[in-house]
C-alpha cells in the first residue's frame, strides 16, 4: 500500500494537483481535522521498504450510517476534495461506491445547511473515484493480482521452505494454515511453489472420503522418496457439507487413520507483515501513477472504476461489477457449483489447480506403470521407426544461471512421467551431452529441486561449435532421445537455432526441441518475463535497501551497477522498486550533456537538504560512461558537499532460492512446453520452437523466425514492454522533474468473467 500512496502523492504533485492523505481510512474522513492532511513530496520519502501503510487503515462503523458519511462529505468539501483514490478490499470499495452515489445529496444538504456556499456546491457537484484493490487474498475477480498478494505469498513460501527442512529431518507431517477466507489463491499457489502434498481451498471443498484420499496420497509420497509431508489449508476451507476444515480436524483424521501425530503451524498475520516484495512495489507504483492520470484526465463522473492488472497491463474495471462478481463466488460455493467458483478466479487459477494435482500425485508402483500411458498407440518415432515405448525426453540447461531452473526441471520430470514418458537429465549442458552424461530421472530424484537455487543439472554458456555437432548427434542417437527440452538463456536459443540449421547434415537433430526462457536479464525473444528475473529483482532490491540504510548516516550519492548486459530490465525495475532517482540504461544512450545536467540536478538536491541519492547503472550502459565514470563525474560536481560511493551488485542477483513467482512461472511454462512436445509426437512433427509469456498467455514461435524478435547485436528483444514504464520512475523519484508525464495505457476489461 505504501508504494501506491507514494506514487499517488508524487504523481499528483507532478501534475500540479494538491494531494491529501485521509488517515486511518474512512474514520479519518468522518473525524476530519488533522486526520485529513495535505501531503508534500518528502512526506512519502523512504516508505517503499516499509510494511503496512503509513497513512493507516481502520474499520469505521460510523461510515456505515448516513450521518457518518454526511460528516465525511463535509470534511472533504472543507478542503475542496472531490477526487478520491481508495485502496482497500471489497468492503471498503462497496462503502466508497455508496458514498459516491449519495454525493450530490450530501452537497445539496450541506449547501442548505449553510456549511458550504452555492459556488462551492456547484464546483464540487460530483465525486470521482478510482479504486485500487489492497488484499493479500488476491480475491477480487477481474484483476490478476491485488496489492499485497505477492508479498503474502513470499511469506508463506519462505515459511514452507523452512518447515520443509525441519520436517524432512524428522520425517514428519506438518499442517500449515494460511490466510484465504473465501479465496484459495494463497494456499493453491503456495502448494505449487512450495511443493505441498495436499491442499484444501474454499473453491474445492473436501468431498466424502477425503480423509482416506489424503492419507493414501501421503503414504505413497513417502514410498516414492519423500521424507516429509506438507498439507496446506486455507483458513476459510470447508467440506461439501459446510463444516470447517480446520488444521486440528485434519490432524485428527491423520492420527485416526495412520497413528501419526502431525505438527500444526498457523502463519496468521505474519503473512501481512514485513517489507513488500519487488513486484508489490513496482506494480503498486504503476497503479498509483495510473490512478492519478485516470482521476485527473479520465471521465469518471458516473463511472467509478477499479484499476487492476491483466496480462501485466493496467486494466479499467467497473467498480461494483467487480465487487458483485467477487461476492458471487461465495454463492457458487454455497450452491455446490465448484467449477464456476474456480473459473471465476481466472484461467491461471484453474490451470494451476490441474498442475498441482499432477505434481503432488506420487507415481503408481512400477508394476502398475506402462511406458505408453498418455501416448497414441500408432505413434512412430521421428526417425521413421515405430515408437512402442514411451517417449524419451531429455532436459538440458544452457546459458547463464537463472534461479528457477531447478523448478523447471522438477516440473518437467514429474509432468513428463505423468504422461508416461521417460525423462532424462543431461549434466553439464551441451558439453555434457557430447560426453554422454545422460541419466534417467525418476520422481524421487527431483524431490526438493523446486526450492533450490542454482541448477542441479548444471549450465554452461558456450554455444556448440560446428566441430561438436557430430558428437551431439551421436549422443542423441545413442541415448534414444526423442525430444529436447532446453531451459536457459540467450545462448541456449542461439544453440538450438544452430542445431536446427544443420538438420540436413545431421538427421539426429530432426527431433522436437522446445526452448523455455530462463534468464535474470529478461532479454529473451518472445517472452515478456523469463524465469529468474523476478528472483534477481528481489535480490537486487534487498541489497539496495541495505545500501540506502548504510548511506543514511551521511550525505551520500551511491552509484550501483546492475546485471543485464545491454538489457536494462533489472536496472529500471529495481529503480521503480527501490526508489532510485536515476537509472542509466543501454537502451537510452547517455551523453556528456545529459550527465552534466543530471550532476547539477543531483547537487541542487543536496543543497536543498537531500541526504541520499541513489543512481542505478546498467552494466552494459556504455563503453565510455560506465559506473566508475559516473561516480567520478558526480563527485567532481559535488565538491565535498556529499561523498560518492559506487559498487557492482554482482552475482548476488543470481543467487538464492527462486521467488514464488519464478517457481510458478517455471511450472506454467514447462507445462505448456510439454504440451507442445505432445502435440508434435501426435502429429509426427519435429519443430524447434521457443515459448514465452506474452501478457497472460504462453505462445510459441519457430526458431527459424527468431530474427524477427531478436536484436542480436544488443542481445535483447526489439520490443521491450517495460520501457513504457520509464516516465513513471522520473515522475515518482525526481522532485520538480521536467520530464514529460507520459500517459499509461489503460485498457477496458472486455468482460469481468473472461
Amino acid at each position: 500500500m505504501n508504494a501506491a500512496v507514494r506514487a499517488v502523492v508524487r504523481s499528483a504533485l507532478a501534475h500540479g494537483a494538491h494531494p491529501f492523505a485521509i488517515l486511518e481510512g474512512w474514520a479519518g474522513a468522518v473525524a476530519g481535522g488533522d486526520s485529513i492532511r495535505e501531503m508534500a513530496w518528502s512526506d512519502v520519502s523512504n516508505i517503499l521498504p516499509a510494511g503496512g501503510t503509513v497513512i493507516g487503515t481502520a474499520r469505521c462503523p460510523e461510515f456505515r450510517d448516513y450521518e457518518g458519511r454526511h460528516r465525511a462529505a463535509k470534511h472533504l468539501l472543507e478542503r475542496g476534495i472531490d477526487r478520491l483514490v481508495v485502496i482497500g478490499g471489497d468492503g471498503s470499495l462497496t462503502g466508497t461506491d455508496e458514498f459516491r452515489s449519495e454525493w450530490s445529496q450530501h452537497v445539496a444538504e450541506l449547501r442548505d445547511e449553510g456549511v458550504i456556499d452555492a459556488e462551492t456546491a456547484e464546483k464540487h457537484s460530483t465525486l470521482s473515484v478510482v479504486a485500487l484493490v489492497g488484499s493479500i487474498d488476491n480475491d477480487m475477480v477481474g484483476t490478476d493480482m491485488t496489492i499485497g498478494a505477492d508479498t503474502a505469498l513470499h511469506r508463506i513460501v519462505d515459511a514452507m521452505d523452512q518447515i520443509t527442512s525441519t520436517a524432512a529431518s524428522h520425517q514428519r507431517t506438518f499442517i500449515v494454515e494460511v490466510m484465504g477466507r473465501f479465496c484459495g489463491y494463497l494456499p493453491l499457489m503456495a502448494a505449487v511453489a512450495g511443493g505441498a502434498d495436499y491442499v484444501f481451498t474454499p473453491e474445492a471443498p473436501a468431498g466424502p472420503g477425503w480423509e482416506d484420499d489424503m492419507c493414501d496420497k501421503l503414504a505413497r509420497g513417502r514410498e516414492a522418496g519423500r521424507r516429509e509431508s506438507i498439507i496446506l489449508v486455507a483458513e476459510g476451507a470447508a467440506d461439501q457439507a459446510g463444516e470447517a476444515m480446520s488444521a486440528t480436524r485434519i490432524a485428527a483424521a491423520l492420527k485416526d487413520r495412520t497413528g501419526q501425530d502431525a505438527r500444526i503451524t498457523i502463519l496468521g498475520h505474519v503473512q501481512r507483515g514485513g517489507s513488500p516484495s519487488a513486484y508489490d512495489r513496482w506494480m503498486s507504483t504503476l497503479l498509483g501513477y495510473a490512478a492519478v492520470q485516470e482521476i485527473l484526465t479520465g471521465s469518471l463522473d458516473n463511472n467509478p472504476c477499479i484499476l487492476g492488472v491483466r496480462h501485466n497491463r493496467i486494466t479499467r474495471i467497473p467498480l461494483m461489477e467487480a465487487v458483485l462478481a467477487t461476492r458471487a463466488v461465495k454463492g457458487y460455493i454455497a450452491d455446490g457449483n465448484y467449477t464456476a467458483a474456480q473459473e471465476a478466479r481466472g484461467s491461471s487459477f484453474t490451470t494451476m489447480y490441474a498442475i498441482n494435482q499432477i505434481l503432488s500425485e506420487p507415481p503408481a508402483p512400477t508394476n502398475e506403470q506402462t511406458r505408453t500411458d498418455g501416448l497414441p498407440e500408432q505413434l512412430t518415432d521421428l526417425h521413421g521407426g515405430p515408437l512402442q515405448r514411451g517417449a524419451r525426453v531429455a532436459i538440458l540447461h544452457a546459458g547463464g544461471l537463472a534461479p528457477g531452473m531447478n523448478t523447471a526441471a522438477r516440473a518437467a520430470v514429474r509432468l513428463g512421467i505423468a504422461r508416461g514418458w521417460t525423462m532424462l537429465g543431461i549434466d553439464g549442458s551441451w558439453a555434457g551431452l557430447a560426453d554422454n552424461r545422460v541419466r534417467e530421472l525418476e520422481w524421487r530424484d527431483v524431490e526438493g529441486w523446486a526450492f533450490q537455487g542454482g541448477a542441479e543439472l548444471g549450465t554452461r554458456r558456450p554455444v556448440p561449435t560446428i566441430e561438436e555437432f557430430y558428437s551431439l548427434g551421436r549422443a542423441i542417437e545413442r541415448n534414444d532421445i526423442d525430444a529436447l527440452l532446453v531451459i536457459g538463456g540467450l545462448n541456449a536459443y542461439l544453440s538450438v537455432r544452430e542445431l536446427t540449421a544443420e538438420r540436413d547434415r545431421y538427421p539426429a537433430f530432426r527431433i522436437p526441441m522446445v526452448l523455455v526462457p530462463a534468464s535474470i536479464d529478461n532479454n529473451l525473444p518472445g517472452s515478456e518475463l523469463s524465469i529468474g528475473a523476478d528472483t534477481a529483482l528481489n535480490n537486487a532490491v534487498w541489497a539496495l535497501d541495505r545500501i540506502k540504510e548504510s548511506a543514511a548516516a551521511s550525505r551520500r550519492c551511491f552509484v550501483a551497477e546492475m546485471m543485464g548486459r545491454r538489457c536494462g530490465y533489472l536496472t529500471l525495475m529495481s529503480g521503480l522498486a527501490s526508489g532510485a532517482e536515476y537509472a542509466y540504461l543501454n537502451e537510452e544512450p547517455a551523453s556528456l550533456s545529459k550527465i552534466d545536467d543530471d550532476a547539477r540536478t543531483l547537487r541542487a538536491a543536496f543543497e536543498a537538504g537531500r541526504r541520499l541519492f541513489l543512481v542505478l547503472v546498467n552494466e552494459g550502459v556504455s563503453p565510455h560512461y560506465d559506473r566508475d565514470f559516473l561516480a567520478t563525474a558526480f563527485g567532481a560536481v559535488g565538491e565535498g558537499l556529499f561523498d560518492v560511493r559506487h559498487q557492482a551488485l554482482g552475482h548476488l542477483q543470481q543467487g538464492g532460492a527462486p521467488s514464488p513467482y519464478d517457481r510458478l512461472l517455471a511450472t506454467r511454462l514447462v507445462y505448456k512446453a510439454l504440451g507442445y512436445l505432445e502435440d508434435q509426437f501426435e502429429q509426427g512433427k519435429a519443430a524447434a520452437v521457443y515459448i514465452g509469456m506474452v501478457g497472460n498467455h504462453i505462445e510459441a514461435r519457430p526458431v527459424e523466425r527468431m530474427d524477427e524478435d531478436l536484436d542480436l547485436v544488443n542481445r535483447r528483444p526489439y520490443n521491450q514492454w517495460w520501457m513504457d514504464l520509464r516516465p513513471v520512475l522520473e515522475a515518482v523519484s525526481l522532485q520538480n522533474s521536467q520530464a514529460e508525464l507520459m500517459p499509461v495505457h489503460i485498457a477496458d476489461a472486455e468482460s469481468i468473467k473472461h
